[in-house]
């Protein structure tokens, strides 16, 4: 269940965004009388679930780095002033 096999334009969409395409599969997919031919919207969503997760590791990932970076500029001014 790779990622590369949704369209570019879904990879491009920001975490709302995808989290508003999560919420119209799982609607459709509650709301079809037959789960047999909503197999194909559960692929997608777990796709496209998976694709949320990435999209927001890599946004923790760098929001963390970003904080380091501020507390050791801060350590490095600090030291500084003594």
């Amino acid at each position: 269940m790779k990622d590369k096999n949704l369209p570019d334009d879904i990879k491009a969409k920001s975490l709302d965004e995808l989290r508003e395409i999560l919420n119209s599969l799982l609607t459709k997919i509650e709301t079809s009388p037959n789960l047999e031919n909503s197999a194909d919207d559960y692929q997608k969503l777990i796709k496209v679930n998976n694709l949320i997760e990435k999209k927001f590791q890599s946004l923790s990932k760098e929001i963390s780095n970003n904080s380091k970076s501020k507390i050791d500029e801060i350590i490095k001014n600090a030291k500084k002033i003594k």
